[in-house]
C-alpha cells in the first residue's frame, strides 16, 4: 500500500516570531491523510511532543542535522487488519 509523502512543517520562523508553534503543528497532524508521516523541523529536540503525539499512534523518529536544527519524522501506525 502506498502512503503519501511526509507533510513538512518547519517550526523555526514561528518561534524566531515569538509564536507559539504547538497549535500549528497539532492542526498539521490534524490534515494528515491515513498513513502519512509528518516532517518536523525545530531548532531544539521537541520532546515534548513524543508523548503528545505517541497518544495519537506516531512513532518519532529524531536526528539531529548539520546546521544543528531537528529534524523529526513523525511516522504513523500501521493499522493491522485482523486474519480471519
Amino acid at each position: 500500500m502506498n502512503h503519501p509523502p511526509p507533510f513538512e512543517l518547519d517550526v523555526r520562523p514561528l518561534l524566531a516570531a515569538s509564536r507559539q508553534p504547538m497549535p500549528v503543528i497539532l492542526n498539521a497532524v490534524n490534515r494528515l491523510a491515513p498513513g502519512q508521516p509528518l516532517r518536523l523541523i525545530a531548532p531544539m529536540e521537541p520532546r515534548p511532543l513524543y508523548d503528545l503525539l505517541a497518544q495519537r499512534g506516531y512513532t518519532p523518529e529524531p536526528v539531529q542535522r548539520a546546521d544543528g536544527a531537528w529534524e523529526v519524522l513523525f511516522r504513523p501506525g500501521e493499522s493491522i487488519e485482523p486474519r480471519e
